[in-house]
């Protein structure tokens, strides 16, 4: 088996990012448009009471993605989001809600629109589904290896989308040149120079699943929180909405990777103030993370509130998903895809490999311990799924 890599920050660092743009009456405003949705209903927090105790911790809650909106994954959340700001953006005095900005009114007022994007699948699913919901067209681009089940169900939300030749770097390339060309609306989940507003929205969406944990968990603060990241998008969006309703007394907090594209744990790694990528295929089981170059407003958020960034390579990954596939009695199970495991997956491996104690112990997980994942897809590409589960990889 590969190995797991870590790199520890400085818990006491001061700040700089701003995250108040994640915090807990902005989460509250963006669950309000998503409850306004006709479909809208929270996720499932799974316990796993046994196996916090076969691990040695207290408590250990999984945030169930795989039941958002019937699309097997969370990113609909900030798709359906920004695809509303950007609708909201070119009205005046419209209500900010789905019922309003999906009117035949707004459709007439606005024409057709196409909202483009790049996406290994879960990404584009849920801009698709969400231009179709509000009455408009998408074009989704997936990078060269991508899964033709994930494709298909792209289409079925009235896509039009194909598979590139590229990366998945060089894909969003693509489908940022195709916006300015044809006079589409780019809905991209990483920032760049110039491209910020837009992926902002994005983040603020996935906020969504992180106050509904954060009302679910009721009393209980977790001690220890594992977001996976492709770009840093969804892992910054937790982190931030946390870092925001916990302030001092925040939880430790690690970011996990494929180690085949693992561009945020070599930016942390590095610490020279500079964004470090990752080139080249990127052939890990993790497709969903399969991202060579990190956001850099992501970025801003980890540096400043993460404390550990880890890969791990993709047989770990596949032990964390036959692990919340297969419960001990009496625990909830999920059915997790290869990077909706990725967090729970090395937790699991420190907790559970002689190898990794002295890990274990430097986080300070230990029998008063309550960790907190998210598991953002299930078994979008069930062949795959069935694959690595069934398999030895």
């Amino acid at each position: 088996m590969g190995i797991i890599e870590y790199v520890q920050y400085d818990r006491n660092r001061k700040p700089t990012a701003s995250i108040e743009f994640l915090g807990l009456e902005a989460a509250k405003h963006v669950k309000s448009f998503h409850e306004s949705m006709d479909i809208y209903e929270p996720t499932p927090l799974s316990k796993m009471p046994n196996l916090a105790k076969e691990v040695g911790v207290k408590s250990i809650f999984v945030k169930d993605e795989s039941y958002r909106f019937g699309l097997n994954a969370f990113k609909a959340l900030g798709g359906s989001y920004a695809i509303a700001k950007s609708i909201h953006s070119q009205l005046d005095n419209e209500e900010f809600s789905y019922p309003s900005l999906a009117s035949k009114k707004v459709r007439e007022k606005l024409g057709e629109l196409t909202f483009v994007t790049a996406t290994d699948g879960n990404h584009g699913r849920g801009i698709a589904w969400a231009a179709k919901k509000f009455g408009h067209k998408s074009v989704v681009y997936m990078p060269k290896g991508s899964s033709k089940e994930r494709l298909d169900n792209i289409s079925a939300e009235g896509a039009d989308a194909s598979i590139t030749d590229f990366n998945y770097d060089d894909t969003v390339r693509l489908a940022e040149k195709m916006a300015k060309d044809h006079g589409w609306v780019l809905v991209q989940d990483t920032a760049w120079g110039g491209y910020t507003e837009i992926p902002k929205w994005i983040m603020q969406g996935y906020t969504t699943m992180a106050i509904e944990a954060y009302e679910q968990l009721e009393n209980i603060k977790p001690t220890h929180i594992f977001l996976q990241a492709g770009v840093g998008s969804f892992a910054s969006s937790v982190l931030g909405f946390f870092a925001n309703v916990y302030n001092q007394e925040k939880s430790i907090v690690t970011i996990v990777e494929p180690s085949l594209a693992n561009c945020i744990f070599k930016t942390a790694s590095a610490d020279d103030g500079t964004l470090h990528k990752v080139t080249g295929d990127m052939n890990t089981i993790m497709a969903g993370l399969a991202c060579g170059e990190p956001s850099y407003i992501a970025w801003d958020i980890l540096k400043d509130y993460a404390d550990y960034f880890a890969s791990i390579p993709d047989e770990v990954a596949a032990k964390g998903m036959r692990i919340l596939g297969n419960p001990l009695s009496g625990d909830d199970r999920v059915i997790a895809g290869e990077s909706g495991a990725a967090g729970f997956a090395f937790a699991m491996e420190i907790l559970l490999n002689p190898k990794y104690s002295s890990l274990k112990d430097k986080m300070g997980i230990d029998e008063n311990s309550c960790l907190l994942f998210f598991n953002t897809e299930g078994d979008t590409d069930k062949v795959n799924y069935r694959k690595i589960v069934w398999g030895n990889i």
